[in-house]
């Protein structure tokens, strides 16, 4: 066979395949492609096989339609109270309109990365330090909220922001420790005197019941007395009452007021032969011989006690 008819035919099988090779397309799952025809925006191709127009057409930008992630290298930011900190962090971002971020912006990733820092230094300026620490979540809302503004116009979505860290610098880092040693400082100090202050109150408060305590019991005791006392005359009063009845109703029956004159002159006797025991020199009642009239006025006195009380 001819060399050069080899040749040829090798050379058309070579330009077969390359045109084969240029021509047939495969996008993979979850990415998109970009075509231009001779040099203009054509068509997207989606995850699928594609043939192409050979020499026409051409895949100008491939873009993956799958959740991105950025690295923020870490820059300085300035407080609202002047103090310098290096914040980093990382972005999360996904293409939407392929078409979009292939003519919208020349590098999405980088035109984003740029925009995140500077608004990233606006965020933390508006701030003093001590909220930086406490006020990630509000930093990093605002960040996406003002990427995302910026980035629809690019094709891409913005899913969020994550800080990563807030390195004050050394300096800020000794002050802060001293600042925290003296509000330590400070709150064991408090603390401890509140605590005496409670002691000192528990006790003055249990001495406080304790007196209450003791006057209740003595109150408690002086009343008790006084009830005992009282029952104690009512009782007497009440035997008295009941003797003194007693005694006027055997003065009632035959013989009974003989019989208390007999007990009353004895008792009168008796009593006289006491007085006479008692010293050498005793005083005699004038009425002495006169023992009749006081029978007499003894048995008066208990009918009266023994009658019904008299009307008031």
């Amino acid at each position: 066979m001819d060399p050069f008819v080899v040749i040829a035919v090798l050379a058309v099988v070579a330009l077969a395949v390359f045109v084969i090779a240029k021509t047939a397309i495969v996008v993979p799952q979850q990415a998109a492609y970009v075509v231009e025809t001779l040099g203009r925006y054509s068509r997207t191709l989606q995850a699928g096989f594609h043939i192409l127009m050979p020499f026409v057409d051409r895949v100008a930008y491939r873009h993956e339609l799958k959740e991105q992630t950025i690295d923020i290298a870490e820059q300085v930011c300035i407080t609202r109270d002047n103090v310098q900190v290096g914040v980093d962090g990382v972005l999360y971002l996904q293409v939407l309109d392929p078409r979009q971020a292939s003519y919208g912006v020349v590098n999405y990733g980088f035109a984003i990365s740029q925009l995140a820092q500077t608004t990233l230094r606006s965020e933390v300026g508006k701030i003093d330090l001590d909220r930086t620490f406490e006020e990630r979540g509000a930093i990093n809302s605002a960040l996406v909220t003002e990427l995302d503004k910026a980035s629809g116009a690019w094709g891409v979505k913005v899913l969020r922001y994550e800080i990563k860290k807030i390195m004050p610098s050394h300096e800020t880092l000794e002050a802060m420790e001293k600042q925290m040693r003296a509000e330590r400082e400070k709150r064991a100090v408090i603390l401890t005197s509140e605590g005496e202050r409670d002691a000192q109150i528990n006790a003055a408060e249990g001495q406080k019941q304790r007196v209450i305590k003791e006057s209740e019991a003595t109150r408690q005791l002086q009343i008790n007395e006084a009830e005992g006392q009282a029952q104690a005359i009512l009782a007497v009063a009440n035997a008295t009452a009941e003797g003194l009845r007693n005694i006027a109703e055997a003065l009632r029956l035959p013989g009974g007021e003989d019989a208390m004159r007999l007990r009353v002159a004895e008792q009168y006797v008796s009593q006289l032969g006491n007085l006479a025991k008692a010293g050498n020199t005793f005083v005699i009642p004038a009425n002495l011989s006169d023992v009749a009239s006081m029978l007499t006025l003894a048995t008066t006195l208990v009918k009266g006690a023994g009658g019904a009380p008299a009307a008031r």
